[in-house]
C-alpha cells in the first residue's frame, strides 16, 4: 500500500491534489494570491518613486554652506596633483554625512591657479561671488598680499600651508586662522620629546635657502625654551648629485662622515626643507647616533602610518578615494573645510559670518583624530592641535610630552603662548 501511495504520487495521479488543483476554491485562492502579489509590487514601486522624489526634493531645499579654495596647482614632478585641495575634498564630502540630516549642503569651489595665475583677480572673483570663507594654499606673502586687499574684508581666509612663525607674530592679520601648524611648534614638539628622552644635546645641520635657516631659528628657540644644549650648528656645503652616479653613495657618505666628526652630541637635527640633502645623513653620521627634523624622525601635523585615535578610518577613505596616502598639507585643508562643517552645524547657520564667529570663540572644539579635541588661539589664530613624530614607517610619539604642563591645555605648550605672543592685530 505504502508503495502504491508514493509511486502514484510521483505519477502525479494522487487524486487529493489532482482534485486540489482542479477545485474551484483552490483557483479562487490562486486567483486572490495574483491579485495581492499585483498589489504589494505596486506598492513597493510607488514607495521607491515616493522616496526617490522625497530625495531630490530634500536636496533641493537643503541650505548651501559655500567654502573656496585658491592656491596654484602643485608642480607634478614633485608634489601630487591633488596635494591639498584632496583633503578639502574629502572634507566635504564628511561635512555632507551629517550636513543631509540638519539641512545643509556643503560645497567647495575650486579656484587653483597655473604658475602664472594672477591671484589679486582670482581671489577679487571669488569674493564677488559672495565667497567668504577661503582656504588658501600659498607661500606667506601670496597669503599677507590677499588678507590686506580691500575685498578681503569681512572674509576669513584658512591658512592651510605657510608655517612662517611671523604669520602668527608681528605679521598676522585679524582675517587668517591657521590650520598648518607653525614652525614654532613643530620644533617644540620635537625638543619636548628629546628633552622627555634625555637626549638634550643637538647637533644642527642647515641648509642653503631661507626657509631652512628659518626652520633651523625656530629649532635654536626651542632649545632655548625648554634648556636643552646647541651642541654644534654647520651649514651644509656639499653636493649630493654625485649620489645618482654610480657608486655615488660611497662619496655622499664620506662626506657626511667627515662633516659630522668632532661633535659631541645626543641626536642630529637637520633643517631641509626642500629635501635637498637631508636623507643622505641618517646612517652615514662619524657617531652613531639619531637624525631629525625635516628628515628621519619629522614632526608633523599628519603622518602616513598614524592610526591611533581612529585615524586609521580617516587614512582609509582618503586613501579609497584618491589612491594615496593623506600628506600633512591635505590634512590642514581638511581640519579648515571640517571647521566650517562644524561651526555651520552648531549655529544651524549657513552665513559665514556666524560659522567664522563660532569657529573663533572657546565653545569651537573640533575632533582630529588626535586625541584631545582642536580649537583656534584667540591671540594669534593658530589651530591648537598634538603634533605628531614619525618616520616614514612608525608613528614614534605625540607631542605635547607627558609632563609638560601648562595653566590652561598641554596644547599650548607647542608655539608661541598667550605671554610670547607678537600678534596685536586681533
Amino acid at each position: 500500500m505504502i508503495k502504491r501511495n508514493i509511486s502514484s504520487f510521483g505519477r502525479g495521479n494522487n487524486p487529493g491534489i489532482v482534485a486540489g488543483l482542479k477545485d474551484p476554491w483552490h483557483r479562487t485562492i490562486g486567483r486572490r494570491h495574483s491579485v495581492i502579489g499585483k498589489v504589494c509590487a505596486r506598492a513597493i514601486l510607488l514607495f521607491a518613486m515616493t522616496c526617490l522624489i522625497g530625495h531630490a526634493a530634500g536636496a533641493e531645499t537643503l541650505q548651501p554652506v559655500n567654502a573656496a579654495y585658491l592656491g596654484r596647482s602643485p608642480d607634478p614632478a614633485t608634489d601630487p596633483a591633488g596635494l591639498g585641495f584632496d583633503g578639502a575634498s574629502q572634507a566635504i564630502d564628511d561635512d555632507n554625512t551629517t550636513g543631509q540630516f540638519v539641512g545643509q549642503r556643503f560645497l567647495l569651489k575650486d579656484a587653483r591657479l597655473p604658475a602664472d595665475g594672477d591671484l589679486p583677480a582670482a581671489f577679487r572673483a571669488l569674493t564677488g561671488e559672495g565667497q567668504r570663507l577661503i582656504l588658501v594654499d600659498l607661500p606667506a606673502k601670496d597669503l599677507r598680499d590677499l588678507a590686506d586687499l580691500p575685498e578681503a574684508k569681512g572674509v576669513t581666509l584658512f591658512n592651510v600651508r605657510a608655517t612662517d612663525d611671523e604669520l602668527r607674530g608681528a605679521d598676522c592679520r585679524p582675517n587668517i586662522l591657521h590650520t598648518a601648524p607653525s614652525r614654532a611648534m613643530l620644533a617644540d614638539a620635537l625638543i619636548e620629546y628629546l628633552i622627555a628622552k634625555k637626549w638634550p644635546n643637538i647637533f644642527l645641520v642647515v641648509g642653503p635657502t631661507d626657509a631652512d635657516r628659518a626652520y633651523a631659528a625656530a629649532i635654536k628657540q626651542s632649545i632655548a625654551k625648554f634648556r636643552a644644549r646647541l651642541a654644534a650648528e654647520k651649514a651644509w656645503t656639499f653636493d649630493p648629485g654625485a649620489k645618482r652616479s654610480d657608486s655615488g653613495h660611497y662619496a655622499v657618505a664620506a662626506q657626511v662622515a667627515e662633516f659630522t666628526q668632532g661633535v659631541s652630541y645626543d641626536i642630529l637635527i637637520v633643517a631641509d626643507e626642500d629635501a635637498q640633502f637631508g636623507d643622505y645623513l641618517s646612517y652615514a653620521t662619524s657617531l652613531p647616533r639619531p637624525v631629525a627634523g625635516t628628515q628621519g624622525l619629522v614632526p608633523a601635523a599628519w603622518s602616513r602610518p598614524h592610526d591611533e585615535w581612529g585615524a586609521s578610518q580617516l587614512q582609509n577613505r582618503f586613501r579609497h578615494r584618491f589612491n594615496r596616502p593623506m600628506e600633512a598639507r591635505d590634512y590642514a585643508a581638511w581640519l579648515a573645510v571640517r571647521a566650517v562643517g562644524e561651526g555651520a552645524t552648531r549655529t544651524a547657520s549657513t552665513e559665514p559670518e556666524r560659522i567664522a564667529a563660532y569657529v573663533r570663540g572657546d565653545q569651537f572644539q573640533l575632533p582630529g583624530y588626535k586625541g584631545e579635541p582642536l580649537s583656534f588661539r584667540p591671540w594669534d589664530g593658530q589651530m591648537r592641535q598634538a603634533i605628531l613624530l614619525s618616520d616614514s614607517h612608525v608613528l614614534v610619539s605625540v607631542s605635547p610630552q607627558t609632563g609638560f604642563l601648562h595653566p590652561t591645555t598641554g596644547l599650548d605648550t607647542l608655539g608661541q603662548d598667550r605671554p610670547e605672543s607678537r600678534c596685536h592685530a586681533r
